[in-house]
């Protein structure tokens, strides 16, 4: 069984979102305070029968700031599942919630009470008289396929809907974990009700025969150490002391061992012991708290397979916050790679481009600020430009560095490194503009092939600014390379093939605009106000002789044949290289291309 949907109207951040679910791993992304924790929390109050129900009534600051309290309003959040007909746990759960072949629905409701809404209705009730005390929530599956989620109101019944209640009880067999961000792993371990241990043990069904065989072997280590004079005289001391405090009224026997003699007291007291090739058997407090998080979500994991296996389940979601905490890159794409490989759902709100790089387009939700009360909320899956290609492309091109792009604010997309590096520190130097902190992430696409990128920025995609900074001549940084400092490039073989140069103009929406130097960008940057930069950049390289070149357009100003000079240097010495020393001098610079000032004036404009 999967859960397929979500739908949220008024909670908290989260004004309104309608989103697919991956089929095995969610990634909910976006930039901070765009609602990811709120959505985790929609679906504890939906589905997770282990949160209070105190939390299911809602306060004030759990309703979206754009609802008018004075008046009547609804926070809704509803699921819908598929994949369970021929389960018959999952079917009895489920049962009176279908709404169609294999699909079913569930949906919270926090609303006016039944009388309050009669009330109304029959006008001796004011609707500008309600107050929290008056609302109450509900929990309805089924209803009318016909109807949508988004289309219930606080006013629409139940019974119009051809919905019922659904009482708690009936999704305990359907396990929610939450694992929220920065937990306390090794305090957690030692906790009964939340120790996904003591679960996997109580999962194992270990026999009586083998729990008294336990409890025998724990009696005869107290027996032992009870032996011992020394022990005794200590508990004789303070069995003598602690009744000479309270009196034989309140007087307790006191004695010391390694546990009660009890089942649940040996499961209580069991540790997970540790080794490595440093050190044998060490507990889970002399762990690193990154390995203590993979270690909880393992048992976890076991704990699954174990429930399923004995019969108890009707599926399972595991709902993790950073899962990314204090885990180096390798590891986070290790446990990526290990919660998609498992039989059951995950969601996982992350900051980590390192795991964006690495899930597939169809798992993400986005949310994005747009400047709004509440953040948009899209999947890549839902977006119609693009086509199938285009996906394969964006998910071999989304690796650590391009993911970025996923998180930040506004964008602009570059050629190469050599932008990477060296726009930024220029903006910051000449314009003192400090992009990082405006929200504006400068992303490198390696090549032209920009339109596929463009086609993420839309109003149903990734709502942001995004500014491609290009070349008029488009030619990829590694295309036309020169043998050295003095040689012209070789014209290209009539014979050979050509890349198809896009036509970036087209595009241009709402959310993309195109800004084009008129020729290459090392080029663009070799102007009269950036020869004392060139120069000494130069000179660090160890290119002397350019760097006379340079020297001299100070009395003979900059021409094309400096330019081209320029650029040589860049290609022989690697574009990147080049931009890195250059960016070291930036101080030096006093002129930024016209083509880079307009990106990012129209970047920071709202």
């Amino acid at each position: 069984m999967q859960l397929s949907r979500i739908v949220i109207k008024n909670y908290r951040s989260l004004k309104f979102i309608d989103a697919q679910v991956a089929e095995r791993t969610t990634c909910v992304v976006g930039e901070n305070n765009t609602g990811k924790s709120n959505l985790i929390q929609a679906l504890r109050l939906c589905l997770d029968v282990n949160l209070s129900s105190a939390y299911r009534a809602l306060v004030k600051d759990d309703v979206h700031c754009d609802v008018d309290q004075r008046l009547p309003f609804q926070v809704l959040i509803g699921v819908e599942f598929t994949g369970f007909e021929g389960r018959d746990n999952e079917e009895a759960m489920l049962h009176g919630t279908q709404i169609g072949q294999d699909r079913a629905r569930l949906f919270y409701r926090f609303r006016p009470k039944r009388a309050v809404r009669e009330a109304i209705s029959l006008r001796t009730r004011q609707p500008n008289t309600l107050t929290l005390a008056d609302y109450a929530w509900e929990l309805v599956g089924g209803g009318n396929p016909a109807v949508e989620l988004r289309q219930i109101e606080w006013d629409t019944e139940n019974d119009a809907l051809g919905a019922t209640t659904v009482s708690l009880q009936y999704l305990q067999s359907f396990l929610v974990v939450y694992l929220h961000a920065l937990r306390d792993v090794e305090n957690d371990l030692r906790q009964p009700r939340q120790s996904p241990l003591a679960r996997l043990i109580d999962a194992s069904a270990i026999s009586e025969n083998e729990q008294a065989a336990l409890i025998d072997a724990i009696q005869a280590a107290n027996d032992t150490i009870e032996g011992s004079p020394t022990v005794q005289a200590i508990s004789g001391a303070i069995d003598t002391a602690l009744k000479e405090v309270t009196g034989p009224a309140f007087s307790l026997d006191v004695e010391l061992g390694l546990s009660a003699p009890s089942f649940q007291s040996i499961v209580r007291n069991l540790n997970v012991l540790l080794s490595s090739a440093a050190m044998q058997r060490f507990e889970p407090r002399r762990n690193g708290l990154g390995l203590n998080n993979v270690l909880y979500i393992s048992i976890l994991i076991e704990y699954f397979r174990k429930r399923a296996a004995i019969g108890r389940s009707a599926g399972e979601l595991i709902l993790i916050e950073e899962p990314e905490a204090h885990l180096h890159p390798q590891l986070q794409l290790t446990l990526l790679e290990a919660l998609r490989a498992l039989p059951f759902q995950s969601l996982l709100t992350t900051h980590s481009p390192n795991i964006a790089s690495k899930a597939a387009l169809d798992s993400f939700i986005l949310l994005t600020n747009t400047g709004a009360t509440a953040p948009f909320a899209g999947t890549i899956a839902a977006n119609a430009d693009l086509a199938d290609e285009d996906v394969a492309d964006l998910e071999r091109y989304l690796d650590a560095t391009k993911s970025s792009l996923l998180f930040a604010r506004k964008v602009m997309l570059v050629e190469g490194a050599a932008e990477v590096l060296l726009i930024p520190p220029l903006v910051k130097a000449i314009l003192g503009v400090d992009l990082e902190r405006e929200g504006i992430s400068v992303i490198a696409i390696h090549g032209v092939h920009f339109d596929v990128f463009a086609k993420l920025f839309s109003a149903g995609c990734l709502p942001k600014k995004c500014a491609i900074v290009a070349d008029a001549d488009l030619d990829p940084a590694e295309a036309n390379e020169l043998a050295d400092a003095g040689a012209e490039a070789d014209a290209a073989d009539e014979n050979d093939d050509q890349p198809i140069r896009p036509d970036l103009a087209a595009l241009e929406n709402a959310y993309v605009k195109v800004f084009l130097g008129d020729t290459t960008f090392e080029r663009e940057v070799t102007t009269d106000g950036n020869l004392a930069m060139l120069e000494t950049a130069t000179r660090a390289l160890g290119a002397p002789r350019i760097a006379q070149k340079i020297s001299d357009a100070d009395f003979l100003g900059v021409d094309d044949e400096l330019k081209d000079a320029v650029l040589r240097t860049a290609k022989r010495f690697g574009k990147g290289r080049f931009a890195q020393v250059a960016a070291r001098h930036v101080a030096q610079a006093t002129e930024l291309p016209s083509y880079i000032a307009d990106a990012v004036e129209w970047l920071r404009a709202q």
